[in-house]
């Protein structure tokens, strides 16, 4: 099937990627024209596993172009996807204006039949404004051409989204035309050779499948976070209780693990969105804001917890003369992806609380610097940031943190403190090395009714 991809960004980018490994013949299109010469040449502007080797492989075999001339991909393809950006506003509203953007230009150059799908997150009902962006272009033009709109939401994980993509949990597909619904079942069955797991739905509800299914993820993860701060505070241990409730088959493991909070591209900003959307049904989403407020709050847990052990109690800059430590920049593993990252937050707040932080990630740091400059120091040595350091902050849980070399984490640190924002390491076992070592919901109680 021939198909043009709107937006060289990471849904874009895999989904084209995989639509060429399945034989068809894709364009990408964006109107950042240094990032389409440099995919041209090979330069992948984002990290994600597999994806470069993808890339090259498709672009060789000719599967897989990159252009900024929207009027040739239209009318060279069947399907036009949408998958540009949709940031949020002041509000918290999804900005639509790179969507209807792309519609608009759908609607300037299609010469026939096309079905025009949004794979970019978008708010209910945006599908109704793609199609009378699009009647209006044809109208203008004094031309009358038969289309259809799919809302067809993805479900990728940074980090696996390759995996997520070729072997799919599920494929959403929002439409009325049993037609329509057919073509994009041709174009997805080569993902579904073990299992049909296609959802043919109509389109609001596919609109509102993606908004529900990120909500309710952060709900858990806000939930669990929650849990651990109480289990502090009970005498509690927050990994035997999620031991015990994920064994619960209505529960599940998945997403119930504490952390510093949730950060990216997909949970801060659709949350936001699904709040705002309800507000404007006026229907007032009081779990969801609550989730976003526990998101913020445990944002700073990791930095409180190194003021509290580290500070000078009263001061105006607790930390100062303070060098931390810190593991991890990304929002997740596998990613290079600093945006809505907990670790801004925590480093934020150490620097205002005085401190000095220098920082190890295994891809993030590039896109560090653009946040922080040269106010921490980076290297990308994990264990060069440890000389003479104060703490060790464990903020993204990357496979390279999980089994470290403690001995040499001790003999570097001035004090063997390790703030852990993971739970990556067995108490018992970091006591018994003569660690100081400060955990998320595992510490035993410190009163309300907890015994240590």
């Amino acid at each position: 099937m021939k198909i043009c991809i709107f937006g060289a960004g990471y849904v874009g980018l895999v989904a084209a990627a995989c639509f060429a490994e399945s034989g068809n013949s894709v364009i990408t299109v964006d109107v950042d024209e240094a990032r389409i010469e440099g995919l041209k040449q090979g330069i992948i502007p984002i990290y994600e596993p597999g994806l470069k080797e993808m890339v090259l492989r498709n672009q060789a075999e000719g599967r897989l172009s990159f252009t900024s001339d929207a009027i040739a991909a239209v009318q060279a393809s069947l399907v036009s996807f949408i998958a540009v950006g949709t940031p949020p506003g002041e509000d918290g509203s999804a900005d639509l204006k790179y969507v209807l953007g792309v519609a608009r230009q759908i609607g300037q150059a299609m010469t026939g039949f096309k079905i025009i799908v949004d794979k970019s997150t978008v708010p209910v009902g945006t599908a109704d404004k793609v199609r009378q962006a699009i009647a209006a272009e044809l109208a203008a033009r004094g031309v009358d051409l038969e289309f259809d709109v799919v809302s067809n939401p993805e479900f990728l994980k940074e980090g696996a989204a390759i995996e997520d993509f070729m072997k799919p949990d599920r494929v959403v597909i929002g439409t009325d035309n049993v037609r329509t619904a057919e073509l994009m079942k041709e174009l997805y069955d080569p993902f579904m050779r073990k299992q049909n797991r296609m959802i043919v739905m109509d389109i609001r509800s596919a609109e509102m499948t993606k908004y529900a299914a990120n909500a309710m993820l952060a709900t858990r993860i806000s939930f669990m976070n929650q849990i651990a701060g109480l289990c502090e505070r009970m005498g509690a241990d927050v990994a035997a209780v999620r031991e015990g409730i994920g064994s619960d088959t209505r529960i599940g493991y998945d997403f119930l693990f504490p952390g510093p909070g949730y950060g990216g591209s997909c949970f801060p900003k659709d949350v936001k969105a699904l709040v705002k959307t309800a507000e404007e049904c006026d229907y007032d989403f009081l779990l969801l804001k609550a989730v976003e407020e526990v998101n913020e709050r445990q944002k700073e847990v990791l930095a409180d917890k190194l003021i509290k052990a580290l500070g000078s109690p009263g001061a105006e800059k607790p930390l100062t003369g303070r060098t931390i430590a810190c593991w991890g920049l990304s929002f997740k593993p596998r990613t290079d992806d600093m945006r809505e990252a907990p670790a801004i937050t925590i480093i934020e707040r150490l620097l205002a609380a005085g401190a000095s932080v220098r920082a190890h990630d295994p891809e993030a740091i590039k896109e560090a610097r653009k946040v922080f400059g040269d106010r921490i120091e980076y290297s990308q040595n994990q264990y060069d940031i440890l000389a003479s350091a104060d703490a060790l902050a464990v903020i993204t849980d990357w496979n390279e943190y999980r089994n470290p070399d403690f001995d040499r984490i001790k003999a570097s640190l001035k004090s063997p403190l390790i703030v852990d924002g993971r739970n990556l390491y067995k108490p018992d076992r970091m006591h018994r090395a003569g660690f100081s070592y400060i955990p998320l919901g595992r510490n035993g109680g410190n009163g309300c009714g907890g015994s240590k």
